[in-house]
């Protein structure tokens, strides 16, 4: 079964293709069959930053039955083991998916077959952005260290996990568990994931033990992306621990990525930063987090300059 790794952030400009495209890059390096797929519906653009100009198909087609597979959607890119379903060709109107749509892409995604699938998440909280970063207990978490993308990315994640509690009740039901929560714990309780907890625990028991397995399972990381030489180094450690402190869930931070000129230059150029410039601090990074999302247990797995 692939590891999929659905990558989002809470605000436009956080980086996440990049981030998306560049550590696609370096699990495919490892020799693995990798998937990139653009899920920023209605405004992709993955497919410029894996040297994809011109993509012939697209995640529509399988979604307007032009292709019966999602794998008929799947291009190759100019790197080995490496490989796009694009979002270039879809319609505007596809970011606003309709439910059975969006079910038949889930399974859809499901039934790939590679060894990792990185998903490029649109910003924001919908609930397409959501519920495709629930399709795995793997997930990363993109921000910047100005206050607003930290203030949005907080939203994300506090959105996540509510998502996953809201699977589970009706929508009288889950109406009802705001109110419990308002009159145990006081106005705003609703907007906290451990208050709803802690009336599930009393009055939905099996929900509540359902819940926590998933809670325990997540295995979410956050990187700060575009860190400045004035930012804050261990800003990342600080927002993990806030997280843990004011929501009672667990995000594990992975890494700084640093601010780079060249960035913007290989972008425009269309050519990969990794392969243009591998030996700058922030293609050390990048490596970096590389191996902390796909080292497996017990083994070291070196990403050299690919």
């Amino acid at each position: 079964m692939a590891h999929i790794w659905p990558i989002g952030g809470g605000k436009g400009g956080s980086g996440k293709s990049f981030i998306t495209s560049s550590l696609g890059r370096l699990s495919a390096g490892l020799g693995r069959r990798t998937l990139v797929i653009d899920l920023d519906l209605g405004a992709a653009n993955l497919h410029t930053l894996v040297g994809v100009p011109y993509p012939s198909k697209s995640f529509s087609d399988f979604l307007q039955k032009k292709v019966t597979r999602l794998d008929d959607t799947v291009v190759e890119t100019p790197f080995e083991n490496l490989f796009l379903i694009s979002g270039a060709q879809d319609p505007f109107d596809i970011a606003n998916l309709p439910y059975e749509q969006k079910i038949k892409a889930l399974r859809a995604i499901m039934r790939l077959d590679y060894a990792c699938i990185l998903l490029d998440l649109g910003a924001g909280t919908s609930f397409n952005t959501l519920d495709f970063f629930l399709l795995s207990q793997n997930g990363i978490f993109i921000t910047t260290p100005e206050p607003t993308s930290i203030e949005n990315v907080y939203r994300l994640i506090r959105s996540v996990y509510f998502r996953r509690i809201r699977y589970c009740f009706s929508v009288s039901q889950f109406k009802a568990l705001e109110e419990e929560a308002i009159e145990q714990f006081g106005e705003g309780a609703f907007n906290k994931p451990e208050c709803m907890m802690k009336v599930i625990e009393r009055d939905h028991p099996e929900s509540y033990r359902e819940l926590q397995n998933d809670f325990n399972a997540f295995r979410f990381r956050l990187v700060i992306n575009q860190l400045h030489k004035r930012d804050n180094a261990v800003l990342g450690l600080h927002i993990c621990r806030i997280i843990e402190k004011h929501m009672g869930l667990g995000i594990e931070f992975t890494g700084n990525v640093s601010y780079d000129d060249h960035v913007h230059d290989a972008i425009c150029q269309q050519v990969s930063f990794l392969d243009r410039y591998p030996y700058t601090k922030t293609a050390g990074e990048l490596r970096a987090v590389g191996r902390q999302i796909f080292q497996p247990a017990g083994r070291q797995l070196m990403l050299q300059y690919v």
